[in-house]
Protein backbone atom coordinates (compact mmCIF):
# COMPACT_ATOMS: atom_id res chain seq x y z
CA UNK A 1 0.00 0.00 0.00
CA UNK A 2 1.09 3.46 -0.85
CA UNK A 3 1.66 4.61 3.05
CA UNK A 4 3.82 1.60 3.60
CA UNK A 5 5.75 2.67 0.75
CA UNK A 6 5.90 6.41 1.83
CA UNK A 7 6.86 4.99 5.12
CA UNK A 8 9.43 2.96 3.66
CA UNK A 9 10.93 5.75 1.67
CA UNK A 10 11.21 8.23 4.71
CA UNK A 11 12.97 5.87 6.28
CA UNK A 12 15.52 5.25 4.04
CA UNK A 13 16.12 8.89 3.51
CA UNK A 14 16.94 8.96 6.75
CA UNK A 15 19.33 6.08 7.62
CA UNK A 16 20.92 6.31 4.39
CA UNK A 17 23.28 9.36 5.45
CA UNK A 18 24.47 7.26 8.64
CA UNK A 19 27.93 6.41 7.92
CA UNK A 20 27.37 3.09 9.69
CA UNK A 21 24.04 2.19 7.89
CA UNK A 22 24.86 -0.62 5.13
CA UNK A 23 21.73 -1.46 3.83
CA UNK A 24 17.94 -1.76 4.15
CA UNK A 25 16.07 -4.79 3.23
CA UNK A 26 12.35 -5.05 3.57
CA UNK A 27 10.76 -8.24 4.30
CA UNK A 28 7.25 -9.20 6.03
CA UNK A 29 3.96 -8.69 5.07
CA UNK A 30 4.61 -5.54 3.06
CA UNK A 31 7.70 -7.11 1.20
CA UNK A 32 4.89 -10.45 0.36
CA UNK A 33 1.80 -8.22 -0.26
CA UNK A 34 -0.29 -9.35 2.14
CA UNK A 35 -0.19 -6.36 4.35
CA UNK A 36 -3.13 -4.74 6.41
CA UNK A 37 -3.51 -1.21 5.98
CA UNK A 38 -2.42 -0.96 9.53
CA UNK A 39 0.15 -3.32 9.36
CA UNK A 40 4.02 -1.90 10.26
CA UNK A 41 6.82 -1.99 7.85
CA UNK A 42 9.21 -4.70 8.71
CA UNK A 43 13.13 -4.29 7.70
CA UNK A 44 16.39 -4.97 8.79
CA UNK A 45 19.06 -2.54 8.18
CA UNK A 46 22.69 -3.62 8.27
CA UNK A 47 25.53 -2.21 9.81
CA UNK A 48 29.10 -3.31 10.56
CA UNK A 49 29.66 -5.69 12.63
CA UNK A 50 30.67 -3.73 16.21
CA UNK A 51 27.62 -1.17 15.77
CA UNK A 52 25.92 -4.84 15.72
CA UNK A 53 27.45 -6.02 18.97
CA UNK A 54 27.47 -2.62 20.89
CA UNK A 55 23.51 -3.16 19.80
CA UNK A 56 23.19 -6.71 21.31
CA UNK A 57 24.90 -5.55 24.83
CA UNK A 58 22.52 -2.71 25.01
CA UNK A 59 19.51 -4.77 24.14
CA UNK A 60 18.84 -2.80 20.97
CA UNK A 61 18.94 -4.81 18.13
CA UNK A 62 15.39 -4.60 17.62
CA UNK A 63 13.37 -1.10 17.84
CA UNK A 64 10.26 0.53 16.43
CA UNK A 65 10.89 3.82 14.75
CA UNK A 66 7.52 5.56 14.54
CA UNK A 67 8.80 9.06 13.39
CA UNK A 68 9.08 7.65 9.99
CA UNK A 69 5.30 6.35 9.79
CA UNK A 70 3.16 8.46 7.31
CA UNK A 71 -0.16 6.71 8.81
CA UNK A 72 -1.71 7.02 12.10
CA UNK A 73 -0.77 4.34 14.74
CA UNK A 74 2.11 3.25 11.77
CA UNK A 75 5.86 2.39 12.70
CA UNK A 76 9.24 1.06 11.30
CA UNK A 77 9.73 -2.08 12.87
CA UNK A 78 13.81 -2.75 12.80
CA UNK A 79 16.16 -5.67 13.45
CA UNK A 80 19.73 -4.90 13.19
CA UNK A 81 21.59 -7.30 10.83
CA UNK A 82 25.41 -7.39 9.31
CA UNK A 83 27.29 -9.12 6.21
CA UNK A 84 28.45 -11.60 8.70
CA UNK A 85 24.63 -12.33 10.05
CA UNK A 86 23.28 -12.43 6.61
CA UNK A 87 26.06 -15.13 5.74
CA UNK A 88 25.52 -16.84 8.56
CA UNK A 89 21.73 -17.39 7.87
CA UNK A 90 22.45 -18.46 4.45
CA UNK A 91 25.17 -21.23 5.75
CA UNK A 92 22.77 -22.40 9.15
CA UNK A 93 20.12 -19.80 9.80
CA UNK A 94 17.03 -21.54 11.67
CA UNK A 95 13.58 -21.86 9.84
CA UNK A 96 12.05 -18.55 11.36
CA UNK A 97 15.40 -16.21 10.45
CA UNK A 98 15.40 -17.79 6.64
CA UNK A 99 11.43 -17.64 6.45
CA UNK A 100 11.49 -13.67 7.36
CA UNK A 101 13.76 -12.99 4.42
CA UNK A 102 11.31 -15.19 1.89
CA UNK A 103 10.24 -12.28 -0.67
CA UNK A 104 12.62 -9.98 0.74
CA UNK A 105 13.99 -7.10 -1.56
CA UNK A 106 16.80 -4.69 -0.78
CA UNK A 107 15.46 -1.03 -0.43
CA UNK A 108 18.66 0.76 -0.57
CA UNK A 109 22.29 -0.39 -0.13
CA UNK A 110 25.23 1.42 -0.07
CA UNK A 111 28.06 0.84 -2.87
CA UNK A 112 30.40 -1.47 -2.74
CA UNK A 113 28.15 -3.93 -0.77
CA UNK A 114 26.19 -7.70 -2.58
CA UNK A 115 23.68 -7.88 -0.45
CA UNK A 116 20.71 -9.23 -2.17
CA UNK A 117 22.86 -12.01 -3.90
CA UNK A 118 23.24 -12.90 0.35
CA UNK A 119 19.07 -12.32 1.27
CA UNK A 120 18.59 -14.31 -1.86
CA UNK A 121 20.48 -17.18 -0.85
CA UNK A 122 18.82 -17.22 2.61
CA UNK A 123 15.82 -18.98 2.29
CA UNK A 124 17.39 -21.76 0.10
CA UNK A 125 17.61 -25.29 1.72
CA UNK A 126 19.14 -28.10 -0.23
CA UNK A 127 16.65 -31.20 -1.27
CA UNK A 128 19.01 -33.78 1.20
CA UNK A 129 18.05 -31.07 3.94
CA UNK A 130 14.40 -31.36 3.57
CA UNK A 131 15.03 -35.23 3.43
CA UNK A 132 16.75 -35.31 6.83
CA UNK A 133 13.97 -33.02 8.23
CA UNK A 134 11.31 -35.57 7.33
CA UNK A 135 12.89 -38.39 8.70
CA UNK A 136 13.96 -36.59 11.73
CA UNK A 137 10.37 -35.20 12.30
CA UNK A 138 8.74 -38.56 11.93
CA UNK A 139 10.97 -40.10 14.23
CA UNK A 140 9.71 -37.72 17.06
CA UNK A 141 5.98 -38.34 16.07
CA UNK A 142 6.46 -42.21 16.39
CA UNK A 143 8.38 -41.25 19.96
CA UNK A 144 6.28 -38.63 21.46
CA UNK A 145 2.94 -40.15 20.18
CA UNK A 146 3.29 -43.87 20.55
CA UNK A 147 5.89 -43.88 23.50
CA UNK A 148 6.01 -41.34 25.54
CA UNK A 149 2.20 -40.27 25.49
CA UNK A 150 1.12 -44.06 26.67
CA UNK A 151 3.76 -43.67 29.24
CA UNK A 152 2.07 -39.77 29.91
CA UNK A 153 -1.67 -42.37 30.62
CA UNK A 154 0.36 -45.13 32.55
CA UNK A 155 1.69 -42.70 35.05
CA UNK A 156 -1.16 -40.19 35.30
CA UNK A 157 1.31 -37.79 34.31
CA UNK A 158 -0.54 -34.72 32.86
CA UNK A 159 2.31 -32.18 32.29
CA UNK A 160 4.24 -35.39 30.33
CA UNK A 161 0.53 -36.09 28.35
CA UNK A 162 0.13 -32.44 27.27
CA UNK A 163 3.54 -32.24 26.55
CA UNK A 164 3.98 -35.97 24.42
CA UNK A 165 0.69 -33.90 22.76
CA UNK A 166 1.89 -30.89 21.92
CA UNK A 167 5.53 -32.13 20.27
CA UNK A 168 3.43 -35.06 18.41
CA UNK A 169 1.49 -32.25 16.70
CA UNK A 170 4.41 -30.01 16.45
CA UNK A 171 7.21 -32.78 14.86
CA UNK A 172 3.81 -33.51 12.36
CA UNK A 173 3.62 -30.37 11.04
CA UNK A 174 6.92 -30.09 10.65
CA UNK A 175 7.37 -33.05 8.78
CA UNK A 176 4.43 -31.93 6.23
CA UNK A 177 6.04 -29.08 6.41
CA UNK A 178 9.40 -30.75 4.75
CA UNK A 179 7.68 -32.76 2.35
CA UNK A 180 6.17 -29.63 0.99
CA UNK A 181 9.63 -27.87 0.84
CA UNK A 182 7.95 -25.38 3.28
CA UNK A 183 9.64 -23.38 6.16
CA UNK A 184 9.09 -22.96 9.26
CA UNK A 185 8.04 -19.49 10.51
CA UNK A 186 7.24 -20.02 14.00
CA UNK A 187 4.08 -22.08 16.06
CA UNK A 188 1.67 -18.99 15.42
CA UNK A 189 2.03 -19.18 12.27
CA UNK A 190 2.36 -23.29 11.73
CA UNK A 191 -1.54 -23.85 11.16
CA UNK A 192 -2.02 -21.07 8.75
CA UNK A 193 1.04 -22.61 6.99
CA UNK A 194 -0.21 -26.14 7.10
CA UNK A 195 -3.30 -25.37 5.67
CA UNK A 196 -1.97 -23.79 2.18
CA UNK A 197 0.12 -27.04 1.45
CA UNK A 198 -0.77 -29.54 -1.45
CA UNK A 199 0.39 -32.38 0.23
CA UNK A 200 -1.31 -33.20 3.67
CA UNK A 201 -3.75 -35.49 4.84
CA UNK A 202 -7.30 -35.03 4.35
CA UNK A 203 -8.71 -34.04 7.90
CA UNK A 204 -5.59 -33.71 8.95
CA UNK A 205 -5.83 -30.11 11.15
CA UNK A 206 -8.95 -31.77 12.50
CA UNK A 207 -6.76 -34.84 14.01
CA UNK A 208 -3.98 -32.27 14.51
CA UNK A 209 -6.91 -30.14 17.23
CA UNK A 210 -8.53 -33.25 18.70
CA UNK A 211 -4.77 -34.82 20.08
CA UNK A 212 -4.24 -31.04 21.24
CA UNK A 213 -7.37 -30.51 22.69
CA UNK A 214 -7.82 -33.90 24.16
CA UNK A 215 -5.02 -35.74 23.88
CA UNK A 216 -5.52 -40.09 24.89
CA UNK A 217 -4.49 -43.04 22.87
CA UNK A 218 -6.98 -43.11 20.63
CA UNK A 219 -6.39 -39.67 19.15
CA UNK A 220 -3.06 -39.90 19.65
CA UNK A 221 -3.25 -42.94 17.16
CA UNK A 222 -5.32 -41.55 14.47
CA UNK A 223 -3.20 -38.77 14.41
CA UNK A 224 0.43 -41.03 13.67
CA UNK A 225 -1.31 -43.42 11.44
CA UNK A 226 -2.99 -40.41 9.37
CA UNK A 227 0.88 -39.40 8.69
CA UNK A 228 2.10 -43.42 8.57
CA UNK A 229 -0.14 -44.17 5.86
CA UNK A 230 -0.22 -40.83 3.72
CA UNK A 231 3.16 -40.61 2.42
CA UNK A 232 6.22 -43.28 2.26
CA UNK A 233 8.43 -41.81 4.95
CA UNK A 234 12.00 -42.72 4.50
CA UNK A 235 12.05 -44.05 7.96
CA UNK A 236 10.77 -46.74 9.99
CA UNK A 237 10.28 -47.28 13.81
CA UNK A 238 13.28 -49.76 14.50
CA UNK A 239 15.24 -46.56 13.05
CA UNK A 240 13.50 -43.70 14.32
CA UNK A 241 14.87 -44.83 18.16
CA UNK A 242 18.34 -43.97 17.17
CA UNK A 243 17.43 -40.61 14.90
CA UNK A 244 15.49 -39.71 18.21
CA UNK A 245 18.70 -39.93 20.46
CA UNK A 246 21.05 -38.28 17.83
CA UNK A 247 18.86 -35.55 17.37
CA UNK A 248 17.88 -34.92 20.82
CA UNK A 249 19.30 -36.53 23.74
CA UNK A 250 23.21 -36.46 21.99
CA UNK A 251 22.86 -33.11 20.75
CA UNK A 252 25.14 -32.02 24.18
CA UNK A 253 27.75 -34.04 22.30
CA UNK A 254 27.37 -33.60 18.10
CA UNK A 255 27.04 -30.10 19.07
CA UNK A 256 24.06 -29.92 16.68
CA UNK A 257 20.85 -28.45 17.46
CA UNK A 258 17.50 -30.54 17.68
CA UNK A 259 15.57 -30.29 14.67
CA UNK A 260 12.61 -28.54 16.79
CA UNK A 261 15.41 -25.84 16.90
CA UNK A 262 16.55 -25.58 13.62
Amino acid sequence: MQHHQDSLDTYVRRVKDDPDAIAVILVGSVARGTERPDSDVDVYLVVPDDVFDSAIAAHRVIVEERSDATYPGGYVDVRLATVTFLDAAAERGDDPVRASFEDARVAWVRDGYDIAGRVAAIPVLPPKIWESRAISFMSEVWWHGTDFLPQALALDNTFLLHHAAVHTVNAGGRALLALNRTLFRGPRYLDATLATLDRIPDGYSDLARQLITQPSRESADAYVQALETFHPWPVDRAASASIFIRDNELAWLTGILPPELS
